[in-house]
């Protein structure tokens, strides 16, 4: 009789291997939790300035791939420190999300500078403008800048701001913001309605003609 002696070697298959190096490689690299953020702290800071609602711990932690209890640390050092500081803001924990506010010691000078800004006197251009939409609205901003020869983009941030006009829509032809006055303008004219304000047909050449003129120069022709 003959032995038979046989050796089996356990080689894994060629594809196996290699997705098994594949696997290795990638649970080696390194992946940056902070995506180039210098510290916790200052990912944090960031996230926090631009979130529309208060963020939670875990929803921070998520977003920077950190333990929760970690990020809470951090969280606690930051409004700690502000306090300290005396900053003009503080970060608050409230309705269990975190959030940036104004220091309560600063509440005077905000509450002043709210105040003055809205009893502070329009200037000339922003009268000008409130003019124009009155008696021409709905109007593009386009169309007041032609009747005006001028940029008017800052007055009509400012006008929106004080409450005198808003947004009502856009232009069916050109698409177009238009832009109204609202009931507030009503209030401080001291009318009830558009149809009390003074009648400026006899200072104004003949409308039809003046439709065609605002839109040649609306349009750039």
């Amino acid at each position: 009789m003959s032995e038979e002696t046989s050796s089996t070697v356990a080689e894994p298959a060629p594809e196996s291997a290699r997705e098994t190096a594949e696997e290795s490689a990638e649970e080696s690299v390194e992946v940056d939790p902070l995506a180039g953020a210098p510290s916790l702290s200052a990912a944090c800071e960031a996230l926090l300035l631009v979130a529309v609602e208060p963020m939670s711990a875990v929803s921070l932690a998520e977003a920077v791939h950190v333990p929760v209890a970690e990020v809470e640390r951090t969280l606690v050092q930051l409004a700690e420190e502000y306090r300290q500081a005396e900053r003009g803001f503080d970060l608050r924990e409230v309705a269990g999300g975190w959030r940036f506010y104004t220091a309560e010691s600063c509440a005077g000078l905000l509450e002043r500078w709210v105040v003055d800004g809205q009893q502070a006197r329009l200037t000339q251009a922003s009268l000008e403008t409130l003019a124009v939409v009155a008696y021409r609205q709905p109007v593009t901003r386009a169309r007041i800048s032609a009747v005006r020869g001028v940029n008017v983009d800052g007055v009509m941030r400012t006008l929106i701001s004080r409450g005198l006009i808003e947004e009502t829509g856009t232009d069916p032809s050109s698409g177009a913001i238009l832009y109204r006055t609202t009931s507030y303008f009503l209030e401080r004219m001291g009318i009830s309605s558009l149809d009390d304000l003074p009648d400026l047909s006899e200072f104004l050449p003949d409308l039809a003609d003046l439709d065609d003129i605002l839109d040649s120069v609306a349009s750039g022709e």
